[in-house]
């Protein structure tokens, strides 16, 4: 039986640990080649000896993200390797810190925005075009809850995750006539080490895992999936539309 993802071309970021590494390997197993890009090289080939192992293929890639220049180089790699993208999972995502807003530097902001908007802002300047050549280009934004809950304390990746909404939801918005098909997944409390450090009281053995909220990012990657501009909810199991506020 042939694979449900076999020839297509899937680029993951954060894909050393977490949700990242799951997805990089669910969609390995489903027949996409993974290009896995990640700052940590250990972890890179630590997934890579996975996929391997699973008979699936990867490409690494170790970048991070806030080299943006980088960003436009693994496109026009990927262009002369491969002349499109089929799937973009634009997953990494850093806490920052977890303080009053008045207490934090403004460095700090600075780097939560370059990795949570600006990196995912310059993979879609420089994936759109591959994701145009590819005859069913799908792509998925990990997202959060506190995009709209204003928690105290989370300021910088609660104001992060919520202009990366709205970018991805602008995207989709300028893409809807196209074939590529743009939507934001939201994993909920996962067990992951960045949930961990944000919460450390918290039993990591009361959440689901990484693989476990991959599974369902896999079919939004599929020719098959036709929804664009929508929010999937893990913890619901519900794909969500956008409402103004009352």
């Amino acid at each position: 039986m042939p694979l449900p993802l076999a020839s297509r071309i899937a680029l993951v970021t954060g894909a050393s640990r977490g949700i990242g590494y799951a997805t990089a390997r669910v969609l390995a197993k489903a027949g996409a080649h993974v290009v896995a890009v990640a700052r940590t090289q250990g972890g890179l080939e630590e997934l890579d000896d996975e996929i391997r192992k699973d008979g699936g293929s990867a490409t690494l890639v170790p970048l991070n993200l806030t080299d943006f220049d980088g960003i436009a180089r693994l496109g026009a790699a990927l262009h002369e390797r491969h002349g499109k993208l089929d799937i973009l999972v634009g997953n990494a995502g850093v806490a920052g810190p977890s303080s009053p807003l008045g207490h934090i530097e403004l460095k700090p902001w600075n780097d939560v925005m370059a990795i949570n908007v600006t990196a995912n802002f310059q993979l879609i300047r420089c994936m759109e075009p591959l994701l145009k050549q590819s005859d069913a280009g799908r792509a998925v934004f990990v997202t959060s809850g506190a995009a709209n809950k204003a928690a105290a304390y989370l300021g910088p990746y609660g104001a992060s995750k919520a202009a990366l909404e709205t970018l991805v939801r602008t995207w989709a918005n300028e893409t809807a006539s196209t074939p590529i098909r743009v939507n934001l997944f939201n994993p909920g409390p996962i067990r992951t080490r960045m949930r961990a450090t944000v919460f450390p009281g918290e039993d990591p053995m009361t959440l689901d895992t990484p693989e476990q909220a991959a599974k369902f990012i896999v079919p939004m990657c599929s020719p098959a999936w036709g929804e664009t501009g929508r929010f999937y909810d893990y913890k619901t199991r519900t794909l969500m539309s956008f409402r103004a506020p009352a």
